[in-house]
């Protein structure tokens, strides 16, 4: 059997995507969808309901006025917002079991980076870019979870000898998080722009979408702990009108970003 799908399979916790985000992604397919259909979702779920009403209300997104009633939270917000928010609650305790939380904190960042990024340069959808840099890291749960231990190994490797993460992730499991996370994306049938992010994040130029893949790249290098500017895409950064002695400041920026946003959804 291939190495993969032995990985993928071996994991049951994540065989299936949690049903509330299955229940989004079908709403949103629909040509025509009310924001009742979503509220409805959210209505009957009381931890997403205060995680929504505290983000409303938090600094994060800004509002002046207090807000109360989830309806009007819901408009306010917006769907595509709510939806976005909805998946990071509900892939909390998944991407938190695969990684002491660590891997649910970088994926909020990553998140709250291509979504700040995607408003300052105007490349592309903002809500578009929060979940496509939220979603990015998927294949990680499968490998932490088949094998803490050795995941573990490959972090400490990573941050040691600043390696590649793919080839110590091939070392070690004989495949790498975008393999796993392809796979496990194909199974969950994610869209199409998801499903990109997931494979191509590392290799954006492969990607028939590069520029979401593109942007989720150069956040995901922004925030590892082992920095280094002189690995970040030139070329993209100019596309977006950054200049790399900007890269420090703007690092700050995202981390204040999302150091808020978790903070309200812990």
């Amino acid at each position: 059997m291939d190495k993969t799908i032995e990985l993928v399979n071996s994991v049951k916790d994540i065989q299936a995507m949690p049903s509330v985000i299955v229940r989004v992604l079908n709403v949103m397919k629909k040509p025509t969808v009310s924001m009742k259909e979503l509220g409805d979702i959210v209505m009957y779920d009381q931890s997403l309901t205060i995680k929504i009403l505290a983000l409303v209300n938090s600094a994060y997104y800004g509002f002046s006025q207090q807000i109360s009633s989830i309806s009007i939270a819901l408009s306010l917000l917006g769907m595509v917002k709510v939806k976005n928010i909805i998946v990071a609650v509900a892939m909390k305790p998944m991407m938190s079991n695969a990684g002491d939380k660590e891997l649910w904190k970088h994926s909020i960042r990553v998140a709250a980076g291509c979504e700040y990024l995607a408003k300052l340069t105007k490349i592309m959808d903002a809500d578009e870019a929060f979940i496509a840099g939220f979603i990015h890291d998927i294949g990680k749960m499968v490998l932490h979870m088949s094998n803490p231990k050795m995941y573990n190994k490959v972090v400490e490797v990573v941050n040691s000898n600043d390696s590649d993460i793919l080839e110590v992730e091939r070392h070690y499991f004989d495949s790498d998080h975008v393999k796993t996370g392809s796979l496990l994306a194909k199974r969950w049938q994610l869209p199409i722009l998801l499903a990109n992010i997931v494979s191509y994040h590392h290799n954006p130029s492969l990607s028939s979408i590069p520029v979401p893949c593109n942007l989720v790249c150069a956040v995901d290098s922004l925030l590892q702990e082992n920095f280094n500017p002189n690995k970040m895409d030139k070329d993209f950064l100019k596309t977006m009108g950054i200049d790399l002695d900007d890269l420090e400041d703007l690092r700050k920026v995202i981390w204040q970003k999302a150091d808020l946003l978790i903070s309200e959804l812990t």
